[in-house]
């Protein structure tokens, strides 16, 4: 269990069998009346922010959220399978879980998974990945009057901003988190 004052940023528990992790709190202790903790939370499934507050005593069911590294192995129809890298076995994962992070990932890479009570709810890609351009605009000599980037589409079908230098058949390295390019490999 754990006790509403003792809430930091990261705790995750149970409310009304929903998992929140404290996003930001503050301990408030008013002239008048009781003491309370103000919490920003954010439900891990969803991701939808609250804003709740809470009587310092009292006490809710800690979660705790697994997280494993696993391999992308390869996407059929609306499954997507993982391996997991220590006991090899395979586990197949709903298309909509794992949509945002395919975006930047291809076959045999790395993914972070995280689990609640043996269920994954969560896929998260390396923070930079290594991608190859696929498609992509020639540079015009002398057009640097715009912001000198340019679109370039990548292996897995994201389009990111990139400078004018970088062409067709180049490897790039992308913040996963943000979506910039960050250099040419």
């Amino acid at each position: 269990m754990v006790v509403a004052g003792d809430f930091r940023k990261g705790t995750t528990f149970d409310l009304d069998g929903t998992v929140y992790t404290v996003v930001d709190f503050q301990h408030v202790k008013p002239g008048k009346g009781a003491a309370f903790v103000r919490t920003k939370l954010k439900n891990i499934v969803t991701g939808q922010t609250l804003d709740k507050t809470f009587n310092p005593t009292d006490k809710y069911p800690k979660a705790v959220i697994e997280r494993k590294d696993m391999q992308y192995l390869y996407r059929d129809d609306n499954i997507c399978y993982f391996m997991d890298m220590e006991t090899f076995d395979q586990i197949p994962l709903d298309y909509e879980i794992c949509e945002d992070a395919l975006k930047y990932m291809t076959e045999n890479m790395t993914a972070y998974i995280q689990f609640y009570k043996g269920k994954a709810f969560s896929v998260e890609p390396p923070n930079f990945v290594e991608l190859k351009i696929v498609e992509c605009e020639p540079a015009v000599a002398g057009d640097t009057a715009k912001t000198a980037m340019k679109p370039a589409t990548l292996e897995t079908g994201i389009v990111v901003s990139v400078p004018l230098f970088v062409n067709n058949g180049d490897t790039i390295r992308v913040d996963s988190r943000t979506g910039l390019y960050m250099e040419r490999v």
